[in-house]
């Protein structure tokens, strides 16, 4: 019986450190794959160069998902990160969509 209370308090006192750990920092200086949050950017970083993925098609699509309209002179720089112009709460603004997904209004 001695035995099953010291082991039942054991399991206790593991389940409670597992509990109280908290979640890793977001705040790491290396930017996610993909931005996939409902922001249009996912570090402070962005535009991020690098080889882009996005097609000009997928880009506009990303754009208008994030409440971008009118896109146009939509081309890619030397960096690989799509750049134009595009119009959002009634302002035209520049915009550049880097190879992460990453949306950034100039």
């Amino acid at each position: 019986m001695k035995h099953a209370i010291l082991g039942a308090f054991a399991a206790l006192a593991f389940a409670g450190a597992a509990v109280g750990q908290t979640a890793p920092s977001t705040n790491s200086p290396s930017p996610p794959a993909v931005a996939t949050g409902g922001g249009d950017s996912n570090t402070n970083a962005a535009p991020v160069a690098g080889k882009n993925s996005f097609t000009e098609a997928q880009a506009r699509a990303r754009l208008r998902k994030h409440g971008y309209h009118s896109v146009s002179a939509l081309t890619q720089d030397d960096q690989s990160i799509w750049r134009g112009t595009a119009t959002k709460h009634g302002k035209k603004v520049d915009v550049a969509v880097d190879y992460q997904g990453n949306i950034v209004p100039n």
